[in-house]
C-alpha cells in the first residue's frame, strides 16, 4: 500500500510517501504559506491512502477513518492541544477536498497510552469531576514511542513486546514514557502536553498553587495564563529567545547566565522524568532518545545521560551522526539509544490497519 502522511507541527508539516512500509518520498512545507497540502498532494497524488497525525485523540483507542462526525469530536479536543490541533484539523479537511476518493485516516498520538493503568491515568481530583472519565492523563508522542520501541527491539535484537524501557521524547516538545510489555504504562505528559519535563516554549510541571497564586495578584484571566504557560515559558521563558535551543546553547558559551542556568533545569527536569518513568517498570532494558533534540543536539543527550548513573547508564562519546546508535560505553548495564524519528512510519502503518479492520466487517 501507497500512503501519503502528513504531520503538521507547530508551524510546518512534514510529508511523507510510505510504500509497503518504505519510506521513499519526503519532504516539508512551512503551514503559514498557502498550498502546503496541495503541494504535498501534487507531488505525490498516486497513494492508496492518506493518513495525517493528531496530537489529541481524546478517547480514541486506534487510528480511525475520518469522516464529519470524528472531525467533530477533534475540533472539540482544540484548547487541549492549542499549538497542533488545528492544524492537523486543517490539514485533514483540506485532504479530504482535494483527494475525496481517497481514504484518509486519523491517527493519535493519545492512543497508545489509551491502556495506561488506572494508577497512571487518574488524577486525585473530586470524584464529580473525574466520574466520566474525561478529565485524566492522556499522554502524547505516542506515534514517536511506538517506533522508538520496535527500532529498539531490532538494535538490541530483542522482540519489542518483552523490552521494558524509558522513551524520552526530546523536541519542541518533551516527554518522557514508560514502555512495559509494548505499552505505555505511564508517562510525563498528561490532560494536555503542557504536563511534564520542560520545554521549548512550554513550562512543564509547576505547582498549581503558584499559578492560583499569580493569577490572584497579577490579576490575569485563564486565556492569559493559558497563553504564557503554552508559549512564554520553558526555554524561551527562561532566556528572551523563542526557545530554539540552538539559540540557548549558543548564549549560554556566550556566557550568559540565564542560558545557562535554562540548560541545566531542562537537563534536570528530564533526568528527574525518566527517573519517575523508570519506577513504573520491573525491569530496565533500555533508555531511548528520540525526537528532533536527540537527533540534531547529541552532546545535549550525552550531558543527560551523564546525570543518570544510577539506573545504570554510561554515557559514552556520541559521534553526531544520522544514524540510530547505542551512546552508553560497553560496560554500561542499561543501554541508552538514540533513535531518529519516524512517525511517517506508524503513520502508513497506523492507515493499513485502520483500513484493514475495515474490510473485515
Amino acid at each position: 500500500m501507497r500512503v501519503l502522511t502528513l504531520n503538521p507541527g507547530s508551524s510546518s508539516m512534514k510529508a511523507s510517501l510510505v510504500d509497503a512500509g518504505t519510506g521513499v518520498g519526503w519532504a516539508a512545507w512551512d503551514l503559514s504559506a498557502p498550498g502546503a497540502v496541495a503541494q504535498a498532494i501534487g507531488r505525490w497524488s498516486d497513494v492508496d491512502a492518506v493518513a495525517v497525525r493528531f496530537v489529541h485523540g481524546g478517547s480514541q483507542k486506534a487510528p480511525a477513518r475520518i469522516d464529519d462526525a470524528l472531525l467533530a469530536n477533534l475540533d472539540r479536543l482544540t484548547s487541549l492541544a492549542p499549538n497542533h490541533q488545528p492544524l492537523s484539523l486543517q490539514v485533514a479537511r483540506e485532504v479530504r477536498r482535494l483527494l475525496p476518493d481517497v481514504p484518509l485516516v486519523a491517527c493519535f498520538d493519545t492512543a497508545f497510552h489509551a491502556r495506561m493503568p488506572e494508577a497512571a491515568a487518574r488524577y486525585p481530583l473530586p470524584r464529580s469531576w473525574t466520574a466520566q472519565n474525561r478529565l485524566r492523563r492522556y499522554g502524547f508522542h505516542g506515534l514517536s514511542c511506538q517506533y522508538a520501541l520496535r527500532r529498539t527491539g531490532e538494535l538490541l535484537g530483542r522482540a519489542p513486546g518483552n523490552l521494558q524501557i524509558v522513551c524520552a521524547h526530546v523536541g519542541a516538545g518533551v516527554s518522557v514514557t514508560a514502555i512495559r510489555d509494548g505499552r505505555g504504562v505511564d508517562t510525563s505528559m498528561g490532560f494536555t502536553p503542557l504536563e511534564g519535563a520542560m520545554m521549548a516554549t512550554r513550562s512543564g510541571s509547576v505547582d498549581p498553587g503558584l499559578l492560583l497564586h499569580v493569577m490572584q495578584t497579577a490579576p490575569m484571566t485563564a486565556a492569559e495564563m493559558a497563553d504564557a504557560l503554552f508559549h512564554r515559558s520553558g526555554l524561551a521563558g527562561m532566556t528572551g529567545t523563542n526557545g530554539d535551543l540552538r539559540r540557548v546553547l549558543a548564549a549560554a558559551a556566550r556566557g550568559e547566565a540565564d542560558a545557562a542556568v535554562a540548560l541545566d533545569v531542562y537537563r534536570h527536569r528530564l533526568r528527574r522524568e525518566i527517573g519517575a518513568a523508570a519506577t513504573s517498570l520491573s525491569r530496565l532494558d533500555a533508555v531511548v532518545f528520540t525526537g528532533g533534540v536527540a537527533e540534531h543536539q547529541p552532546e545535549l543527550i550525552t550531558s543527560v545521560a551523564d546525570g543518570l548513573g544510577v539506573l545504570g547508564l554510561r554515557a559514552g562519546k556520541v559521534p553526531h551522526t544520522d544514524v540510530d546508535r547505542v551512546i552508553t560505553r560497553a560496560g554500561s548495564a542499561v543501554p541508552g539509544l538514540i533513535v531518529l524519528a519516524r512517525e511517517d512510519l506508524e503513520l502508513a502503518r497506523g492507515a493499513e490497519e485502520a483500513l484493514a479492520r475495515e474490510s473485515v466487517r
